[in-house]
């Protein structure tokens, strides 16, 4: 499973860096996210602009990272949809219960980051 990371003030940006996301990197992707959970992470935007294939495995597996987080009292964005895979989100409902943003700075707005400017790092 490919994807990085990314720390921006109380947020945590998750980029899928697979063109497919489905049932044999899920297992992985999951458990990355749980761990960030489980460390503390209780804002999550994942960023699946790179991901132009996901199937209903994966539709569950972010069903599932959206309870993990509703338990915890924190919340996940998915920026950066994919026209196939937002026809796929939008058809099982998803983006009735998980936030759906264009862009990654969207998500992070709708968290409360401001963008960065000149300077920031």
């Amino acid at each position: 499973m490919q994807l990085s990371v990314e720390q921006r003030g109380d947020v945590r940006i998750v980029r899928v860096q697979e063109a497919k996301l489905t049932y044999p990197v899920l297992a992985s992707f999951f458990a990355e996210v749980r761990q960030l959970v489980e460390d503390g992470t209780r804002k999550v935007v994942i960023d699946l602009s790179a991901v132009t294939y996901i199937d209903s495995a994966s539709i569950g597996c972010l069903m599932d990272i959206h309870r993990l987080l509703r338990e915890k009292e924190g919340a996940v964005r998915l920026a950066g949809l994919q026209p196939r895979v937002e026809t796929m989100i939008s058809m099982t409902g998803v983006h009735k219960i998980v936030d759906i943003h264009r862009e990654e700075a969207e998500a992070l707005a709708a968290f409360g980051v401001k963008r960065r400017g000149k300077g920031d790092a």
